[in-house]
């Protein structure tokens, strides 16, 4: 039996992870430099991710910032997300001005790895002989999506553990706000955040800014912030600095905040003899692995499935597929495996053979109502392509993973749909020109 273990709260405020977010020239990199010239802080670094404000300004009155360069790959990027995290750890434990990181923008860190995401699909459709239209979407399997949001995933736990003052930006709008069965509303619009999907969730504030009104404290996760959930609207702020957030509002104490006391959940397998647990070490990274845990009723399996598991891992061809399937049966036949592991097996399968070879897309660039189609989400201003792929899967009553793969008679019933919507929204009754 596991003995408990606790142990008591300290109350301390740990150092902050900030979002500030806001439609274009509203001021969001502006107040990265701003804070860089606070004498309450030390070296602030800056990481331009395609905003491209960096280096101009530089020259604003007391700016005091070093411009991190990179490559523009992920790995780059990561890697100096984690060489500035080592100079602020050394700088904390020096008792010296905090270190501020600035990441300009979350939204274009998002886009690098949607289009990493992007160009591994094409590359597997162009390894078949298929080939896939420049402005068309591939479809992106589960694989790849649980690959970038794993990187994402990675990049966050390093900002969130940060020992010093993390700022990342990223760009917000309005879109057409969408009903629960995936219609925009008519007149109305939902405010949106571009990022993944959790950036918001991993921040310490949340900051709103606009060319039309001050800055917003949307929410702050805080004692000492005064925003409390579902009672306080978010209340604009004259005047505020990021200075002012973080010494002030948050009240972090440079000499006794501590990084956020997160212990990474594990995904090691800590049973013996599970199916699937002894994994080889070599093949595709673990992200990439449509091999999943069995369920719990299969506890004490034959080294045959696990083997079989193991060799479905290494099939990158439908010749290495077929042949395991085919070594799977065998393996049944002869009662090497039961029923359940033969199920279960089954399943694998077919989830590796779709993340190798996803349905061949259509090509909306020679079928016109599928340009007509995209050409009435830009009227409907529904150009978000999450939001896209939200609405056409309420349309269509199916989960869709790219508008590619909508039937035609799907593509004429979303066409349909947003003509309606649109002859509703313009003031002469008709579609928009």
């Amino acid at each position: 039996m596991t003995a408990l273990k606790t142990r008591p709260p300290t109350g301390r405020v740990p150092w902050p992870l900030i979002l500030i977010e806001g439609g274009e020239k509203a001021g969001k990199s502006w107040m990265i430099a701003e804070l860089s010239a606070s004498p309450k802080v030390g070296q602030t670094y800056w990481i331009d991710l395609g905003e491209g404000a960096a280096d101009e300004y530089g020259a604003i009155p007391g700016a005091r910032y070093e411009v991190i360069d990179h490559d523009g790959t992920f790995a780059d990027i990561l890697g100096q997300v984690e060489a500035a995290k080592a100079e602020a750890a050394r700088v904390a434990e020096a008792k010296q001005p905090p270190v501020v990181l600035g990441i300009d923008s979350g939204t274009l860190e998002w886009d690098l790895l949607k289009g990493i995401a992007d160009a591994k699909a094409r590359a597997r459709l162009a390894k078949r002989g298929k080939q896939v239209a420049p402005d068309a979407e591939p479809q992106i399997s589960m694989d790849l999506w649980n690959e970038i949001n794993s990187k994402h995933r990675r990049l966050m736990t390093h900002l969130m553990t940060f020992p010093g003052i993390v700022v990342i930006t990223a760009r917000g709008k309005e879109v057409a706000a969408l009903d629960s069965s995936g219609r925009p509303v008519e007149g109305s619009k939902e405010y949106k955040v571009e990022g993944q999907k959790n950036l918001a969730f991993d921040a310490t504030v949340w900051i709103r800014v606009s060319r039309d009104h001050p800055p917003l404290v949307v929410g702050a996760r805080s004692v000492h912030a005064g925003v409390r959930p579902g009672v306080d609207r978010p209340r604009p702020v004259p005047g505020l600095t990021l200075e002012k957030v973080v010494f002030d509002i948050l009240r972090c104490d440079p000499e006794t905040a501590h990084v956020r006391d997160l212990v990474p959940l594990s995904t090691e397998d800590d049973s013996v003899g599970q199916l699937g647990g002894d994994r080889p070490v070599s093949g595709p990274p673990a992200a990439d692995r449509p091999v999943s845990d069995p369920p719990a009723a299969l506890s004490a399996l034959s080294a045959a499935a696990t083997g079989l598991l193991a060799d479905l891992e290494q099939a990158t061809d439908e010749t290495g597929l077929r042949r395991v399937w085919n070594a799977a049966g065998e393996a049944a036949k002869a009662g090497r495996i039961t029923p359940a592991e033969l199920e279960h097996f089954r399943a694998q399968w077919k989830a590796h053979k779709a993340a190798l070879f996803p349905p061949e897309p259509k090509n909306p660039g020679n079928d016109p109502q599928r340009r007509k189609m995209f050409a009435l989400f830009g009227q409907a201003e529904i150009t978000d392509r999450d939001d896209r792929l939200h609405y056409v899967s309420e349309v269509t009553g199916r989960e869709v993973a790219s508008t590619n793969n909508l039937t035609d008679d799907e593509v004429r019933d979303v066409c349909e749909r947003l003509e309606s919507y649109i002859a509703q929204s313009t003031p002469d009754g008709g579609v928009a020109s």
